[in-house]
């Protein structure tokens, strides 16, 4: 009876050993790939938006396009940090300058998008810095086996994510 039990359990630990392992090591290197997918998609579009200085319609489609056709969901920001110009100048007997420093405020994903998806494209100026992150809302195959055998990820992580940033070059054309 001893040696019939141990075989069970000998069978059962080989079959995790040949089959579940490397399952989760292919799942983990599919996030890997999607993740790297997302962070080239990320930059590239970040990068297009700091050349052309403005988010148009068509780039912002092809983009959330470019990272859905990964087979996941992804919740996208946008943050967009718009240059505010001190406007005061001091007067001395021979020069004048501007007093103090630039002050940024930031507008977010729904005003951006909201703008975009209305008038065809939210124009920047050159200085203003463009923040965009992509993380995915769905779970994966590795995070799933994950929460089977470890139980470390919860409900709020996530696995795959790109995220870049750029201070805009070009002033958007009006």
């Amino acid at each position: 009876m001893n040696d019939t039990l141990v075989t069970i359990i000998a069978i059962f630990i080989a079959a995790i050993l040949m089959f579940v392992f490397p399952l989760m090591t292919i799942a983990d290197r599919n996030d890997d790939i999607a993740k790297q997918s997302v962070q080239q998609s990320t930059v590239e579009f970040v990068d297009q938006v700091r050349n052309v200085g403005a988010i148009t319609q068509a780039d912002l489609d092809g983009y959330k396009d470019s990272i859905a056709a990964l087979g996941h969901s992804f919740k996208t920001d946008i943050e967009v940090k718009k240059m505010d110009d001190n406007i005061g100048k001091k007067t001395t007997w021979t020069t004048s300058s501007v007093v103090g420093e630039n002050v940024y405020f930031s507008v977010y994903t729904d005003t951006i998008e909201n703008q975009v998806y209305s008038s065809g494209k939210y124009t920047l100026k050159e200085g203003d810095i463009v923040s965009v992150s992509s993380t995915n809302t769905d779970t994966t195959i590795a995070q799933s086996l994950r929460n089977v055998f470890y139980a470390i990820s919860g409900q709020g992580s996530y696995q795959i994510s790109g995220a870049h940033s750029g201070v805009v070059q070009n002033n958007g054309s009006n």
